[in-house]
């Protein structure tokens, strides 16, 4: 069943990113105006439920990347991604393509 469902919910997640792109970037400013009013509550309540998931344990773990016999020490990439987009990719302009690290000039695979 995961195999049929999981690419499902890929794509209409995928779909639905590049529709708000789609608007952010062509919208007039009444169309925009009214779908942030809908869609930035529902896009920070989704953050925040994953975060949520995702804070440390008391043994300073995130529940949700460790395992049993491979605990993942918080903050996760959840976490870190979370703070790249929302915090710091907001308010630092990103360095000059030469001077990023290796690791973050791969190309990205999309997940089918």
């Amino acid at each position: 069943m995961d195999e049929i469902l999981g690419p499902v919910l890929r794509s209409a997640v995928r779909e639905r990113l590049d529709v708000l792109t789609e608007l952010a970037n062509c919208a007039d400013a009444p169309s925009l105006l009214s779908v942030a009013r809908s869609e930035l509550p529902r896009l920070t309540e989704g953050w925040r439920t994953l975060l949520t998931a995702h804070d440390a344990d008391e043994k300073g773990n995130c529940p949700e990347c460790s395992s049993r016999w491979r605990p993942q020490k918080a903050p996760c990439s959840v976490w870190r991604t979370a703070y790249e987009h929302l915090v710091a990719g907001a308010l630092a302009p990103r360095p000059a393509r030469h001077l990023r690290p290796a690791h973050a000039l791969r190309p990205v695979a999309p997940v089918p």
